[in-house]
């Protein structure tokens, strides 16, 4: 078998098993493309994404006690998550624009940590996780940007700094109509 036959049948390998899969966001050359929501109907969704940053206990204290030369690192996230939430179909290709009724965001501050949540909510034919977890992660890179100067070694590095656990906790979807809890 040449070359040129090995790569047409890994082709055509390859082609059947998306066939398998029924891959959504790929057309039927293994282009990608968005996904055709047009069909689908309005319904109210909601999605709450959570995550963490692991600051030194010195920062966090500083944090609470508005002393970061920069200003004020939670006022800066809160605007930060909900401008990036705003805007996620501009950073991830396939995901739609939608319209964003609603976010929330929320900080817990530990010894050591912040802990940001982001809920956002939604009525239209897409979920809305991709941007409450867009929202997280820009959250807490402001919140690294905010305190780096302070989270620094004498080396200029970060080796306390780190963003962990970000990840959906809830998605929610109800009919226009219908109560859920929520939302």
């Amino acid at each position: 078998m040449s070359g040129e036959e090995r790569r047409d049948e890994e082709v055509g390998d390859a082609a059947a098993a998306d066939d398998e899969r029924d891959l959504t966001h790929v057309d039927e050359a293994g282009n990608a493309q968005m996904v055709d929501v047009g069909g689908k109907p309005d319904t109210r969704r909601r999605a709450v994404a959570r995550g963490t940053i692991h600051l030194t206990e010195p920062t966090v204290a500083a944090i609470r006690d508005d002393e970061i030369g920069k200003g004020d690192v939670l006022g800066t996230a809160r605007i930060g998550a909900i401008q990036a939430v705003k805007h996620t179909w501009e950073t991830i290709p396939m995901c739609h624009q939608i319209p964003i009724t609603n976010v929330e965001t929320a900080f817990d501050v530990a010894d050591d940590a912040v802990t940001l949540t982001v809920t956002v909510e939604t009525t239209g034919k897409t979920g809305c996780e991709m941007e409450a977890l867009e929202g997280v992660t820009t959250g807490l890179n402001v919140v690294w940007d905010m305190v780096k100067a302070a989270e620094k070694d004498a080396d200029g590095q970060y080796p306390d700094t780190r963003t962990t656990d970000v990840r959906v906790v809830t998605k929610e979807k109800s009919e226009l109509g219908e109560e859920k809890s929520g939302l």
